[in-house]
């Protein structure tokens, strides 16, 4: 019989057909969702995707326009934190946000403003999306914890100061957090080993010098 077996040669045809396309489908979904900004420009013009109606495009894309007003309420959130306007630059660093979800300056600085307000918890979870989003940058780590110091989570903190150290051997901020997490642990040895450091590197600090005064280094 020809149909019986035109059918057994058509059914593994369909299926790897089937197959190229849901990988196809799965690549191009991803694209949006790391948050990126393409260099449009670099295109050739017989290159350019078209652009798709707007019925059928993703509700989750983050156009270049996302990425510009982002940038604006971030900027602005900064500029109304420093004028000590907590409420109003919160404000303006949610709406980066909802544009831009991938927004390291406004999830770090809506990270100080609950630091601030004793949100520890909210304060880490926006240090830690930070921290993911720019893994050599001190600031989220030393951030992050200074929230676990706050809530007694010195074992947390220390983890991440000895990270943070690593990354900027010259924070002499970092070596006296550290050497704070550490004599909270009571290792008084990497505490005054950290106060030490801190005070080769920032002479005036006093919470390093009481620091070390207290661990006998």
């Amino acid at each position: 019989m020809a149909v019986p077996a035109f059918r057994s040669l058509l059914g593994p045809i369909l299926l790897r057909d089937r197959a190229r396309r849901a990988i196809l489908c799965a690549a191009v979904l991803s694209l949006p969702l790391g948050g990126c900004s393409f260099d449009l420009g670099s295109w050739g013009s017989d290159d350019k995707p078209k652009q798709p109606a707007a019925a059928d495009k993703p509700a989750d894309i983050i156009t270049a326009q996302n990425i510009n007003d982002a940038k604006g309420h971030a900027t602005r959130g900064q500029v109304l934190a420093r004028s000590g306007k907590a409420d109003e630059a919160l404000a303006e660093y949610d709406q980066a946000l909802a544009a831009d979800p991938y927004n390291i300056q406004a999830l770090y600085g809506r990270g100080l403003i609950y630091q601030g307000q004793g949100q520890h918890q909210r304060a880490i979870e926006d240090f830690t999306a930070a921290n993911g989003l720019s893994p050599q940058k001190i600031d989220p780590l030393l951030g992050r914890a200074t929230s676990y110091l706050a809530l007694d989570k010195a074992k947390e903190a220390a983890a991440d100061l000895d990270e943070a150290v690593q990354a900027d051997p010259n924070s002499g901020a970092a070596w006296t957090a550290r050497g704070q997490a550490y004599e909270r642990l009571s290792d008084k040895a990497k505490a005054a080993a950290s106060y030490n450091r801190a005070l080769a590197l920032r002479p005036k600090d006093e919470a390093a010098r009481s620091g070390l005064a207290r661990t006998g280094g």
